[in-house]
């Protein structure tokens, strides 16, 4: 039972039938033909070779259909973590050499062993500690980063910048030097993508073709603009005037690689693997959660670590680069119907069929036509709506959000997600360390306690309850010191206070100690502190302390006994 859990593929295998089969190879045929001008558009954006794309399409999208727990994700290379990749290398090796390629096997490597250690230590748990709308900031401003670093290849000129303000520059530098046939290409590439997006379903359906149908013609409007501009530049010979283009890519199967096992190399790579890992993996997990929702399926975030995990090893091992759930492709392959992650396998196989056979007649595919496909991918990840939701809900996540897009704007990706991790965690702080706490009566004629501020109730002017409605720890625990104290200390007549502890999950040794604080003060002034309604993990901890035999007052199992006795004895 335990083997089975690690390899979900063995719950899986045993129901699949002749229906799933034909589901999952059509799926696969369709993701297969998205997935070739994708994953050569990446590896440009790693910097890497374009063949780098498809050889980390292939063994990591088997290793995970082996591990994983999503029947829909499909893995590989994704615009933020190629994004990301880039940044991290350009800081260490430069670009085109075999050291940069060693690096980013050796990247993929680390980030595949740190997800790893994290499935099997159950550690799934550390992506909640980026925020939502902090990570929605965050691959906004890299949308935005990738777009601008890719109008170089729809320009033909030379431009450099990690972040936002140096492409701009570098862009306007050199923008004499622009090669307008490769810019005519570019543009024309990229506003036949943006029109296929929105405007190609319709127009198929007035034709009188199947929902079906159309649907593949549309996902396939990449390839067509491969082929277009491909025969373009190898009839017009504009290779010879100037147009840049992909050039000879092996023909062949991954290769079997070995990253570096330099000490300093990990070291200077320590940092960007686990910041990757960790988007890499809130991202996937996102997607796979909701595709499984759909059909009701479950996915197990610790299982989905060891599952991308394996996949990041698996690229490390091919020549490949670090490798995410993408969320396009997955849900390509979730609408054509794929049933298991069997149709990942046989994506896989088609891609390994591309990387042998195919490749020769992409030596004349434009650098700007790829460039087109990343542009148009990524600006769909481009979502401002998110300071207009977060600045109506809380000001507090509409800051986190505007610091960490203008964070990554202006200082590149790598302290931009830097930046965002922190920003959440210190959210999460700043939120949890002033806690609601409300002053609650009776409701009349029910044993029910509202906050007095909102409702009608019954109070009693010798006895003070308060509702914590947080764990108690060290980050607010003093804050519960001062409110308490704030509201007796002016009110002689409170002989009692009560903390209603139904929201109280646990309380830390530091708050065990502010309680301890709480207890002598309110001695002190001549007032019994009572606890109500404690839940019996934080029971059984407080029983373990002398805390409770020091109490002034008693522990009630509700609230409703706590006011009937407390208030008859003043």
């Amino acid at each position: 039972m335990t083997f089975a859990r690690y390899l979900p593929i063995l719950t899986w295998g045993r129901a699949y039938n002749r229906t799933a089969l034909s589901n999952d190879l059509v799926a696969a045929l369709i993701v297969t033909i998205m997935l070739i001008p994708q994953s050569l558009a990446y590896a440009l954006l790693a910097g890497l070779p374009p063949e780098a794309g498809l050889y980390a399409s292939i063994a990591p999208i088997i290793l995970y259909a082996i591990f994983g727990t999503s029947r829909a994700l499909a893995v590989g290379p994704v615009a933020v973590v190629s994004l990301m990749t880039a940044a991290a290398l350009n800081n260490i090796v430069e670009q085109g050499t075999m050291g940069y390629a060693l690096a980013a096997l050796s990247l993929a490597g680390l980030s595949g062993l740190m997800l790893l250690v994290m499935g099997l230590f159950r550690l799934g748990f550390i992506a909640n500690f980026l925020s939502h709308p902090v990570i929605a900031g965050f691959i906004t401003a890299s949308g935005i980063i990738i777009a601008a670093s890719q109008l170089k290849h729809i320009l033909g000129i030379n431009a450099e910048g990690h972040n936002l303000l140096e492409l701009v520059v570098s862009l306007v530098r050199h923008l004499h030097e622009i090669n307008w046939i490769t810019a005519i290409i570019g543009v024309l590439a990229t506003g036949f993508l943006f029109w296929v997006r929105k405007g190609l379903k319709p127009l198929l359906q007035r034709f009188g073709l199947g929902a079906g149908l159309t649907s593949v013609l549309v996902k396939t409007g990449p390839v067509a603009v491969v082929v277009a501009t491909t025969l373009a530049v190898w009839l017009f010979g504009l290779a010879d005037q100037g147009v840049k283009i992909v050039g000879e890519v092996p023909q062949s199967l991954p290769p079997l690689t070995l990253p570096s096992f330099s000490p300093e190399l990990l070291g200077q790579l320590l940092l960007p693997a686990f910041l990757i890992s960790i988007i890499g993996f809130v991202e996937s997990i996102s997607v796979a959660q909701t595709l499984a929702a759909k059909k009701r399926q479950r996915i197990d975030p610790d299982q989905e670590l060891i599952g991308l995990g394996a996949a990041n090893i698996g690229a490390s091992l091919t020549g490949g680069f670090p490798v995410t759930g993408g969320f396009s492709r997955s849900v390509v392959n979730f609408d054509a119907g794929a049933e298991t992650p069997a149709a990942g396998a046989f994506t896989a196989v088609g891609l390994a069929i591309a990387a042998l056979a195919l490749t020769p007649l992409i030596y004349f595919l434009p650098k700007a036509t790829l460039a087109a496909t990343i542009i148009v991918a990524v600006l769909s990840l481009v979502d401002f709506s998110i300071l207009k939701r977060s600045w109506g809900y809380s000001k507090a996540d509409f800051a986190a959000v505007l610091a960490t897009i203008v964070i990554t704007l202006g200082l590149g990706v790598e302290i931009g997600v830097s930046a965002g991790v922190g920003l959440s965690i210190l959210l999460h702080l700043y939120k949890s360390s002033k806690p609601h706490i409300a002053e609650v009566g009776q409701v009349p004629g029910t044993e029910h306690f509202r906050n007095i501020l909102r409702h009608d109730v019954i109070t009693d002017p010798g006895v003070v309850t308060l509702r914590v409605d947080e764990s108690l720890y060290f980050a607010n625990a003093r804050y519960l010191e001062d409110k308490i104290h704030n509201r007796v200390a002016g009110d002689t007549m409170v002989r009692h206070v009560i903390l209603q502890c139904s929201a109280i999950n646990e309380i830390d040794l530091s708050a065990l100690e502010s309680l301890e604080v709480i207890n002598e003060r309110l001695r002190e002034m001549g007032v019994k502190l009572h606890l109500s309604e404690v839940k019996g993990p934080v029971m059984d901890r407080l029983k373990e302390q002398h805390f409770l035999k020091d109490m002034t007052g008693k522990v009630f199992l509700s609230q409703y006994q706590a006011a009937l006795t407390v208030g008859s004895q003043t």
